[in-house]
């Protein structure tokens, strides 16, 4: 809490002004199509899903490991690290390839850090699973938002408070979905590879969004 009370007075300074200049061309610009916003809505749903499973269980999954018992939540550690720069990498990545390409990467790289736990109990494997994760959840919702401010710079904040209202519902079903799972299996491999599933309709959206014009 000190650190990010004392990193924050930095970043408020260095937030640029907004360009007053072209605010009469960003109340002109027309707004994305509907279905548009409705394939990124879905697709960040699918995201909002596989953030919360692997947010969620990742230490009781790690606790199973019999070198790791005990020591499960060193794995925030792991996927802190991680996610520090990630918002920068996908950022550059995004610039080189696009964002829609750059989501569709950043999904892929996520349902692999789903998978991992399920496919191996390795421990070199459930660390690099944090990994993928930790440099990937925040990127892609640094890249959708990003997005859809771009395409809403007149009024960003409706439209991002309706993504946002998508992953936060993801994240109130999609644990207790595994829950269920869990329970009635024993084990957390059925859940994760559900929400791979789902992350890869994810990505469904994310390639037919990317051929939308919005």
């Amino acid at each position: 809490g000190l650190l990010g009370a004392a990193f924050f007075v930095p970043a408020w300074r260095w937030l640029p002004a907004p360009a007053a200049k072209h605010a009469g061309a960003a109340h002109t610009a027309p707004p994305p199509s509907r279905r548009w916003m409705t394939l990124l809505i879905s697709a960040y749903f699918c995201a909002g899903f596989g953030y919360v499973i692997s947010a969620t269980f990742i230490v009781a999954i790690v606790e199973k490991l019999p070198l790791m018992a005990g020591r499960g939540g060193w794995v925030w550690v792991v996927v802190g690290l991680a996610a520090m720069g990630s918002c920068f990498l996908w950022d550059r990545i995004a610039r080189r390839t696009g964002q829609i390409p750059a989501l569709l990467w950043a999904y892929g790289l996520q349902i692999v850090s789903v998978v991992l736990p399920a496919a191996s109990g390795d421990v070199v494997l459930i660390l690099l699973s944090a990994v993928l994760y930790g440099g990937t959840f925040v990127g892609i919702v640094s890249l959708t938002l990003s997005l859809v401010g771009r395409h809403f710079p007149a009024n960003p904040a409706k439209a991002m408070a309706r993504l946002t209202l998508s992953y936060g519902v993801a994240q109130i079903i999609a644990p207790v979905m595994a829950g269920y799972i869990a329970t009635s299996s024993g084990s957390y491999h059925g859940a994760l590879i559900v929400t791979a599933a789902i992350m890869a309709v994810g990505m469904l959206l994310l390639f037919a969004l990317g051929r939308q014009h919005p």
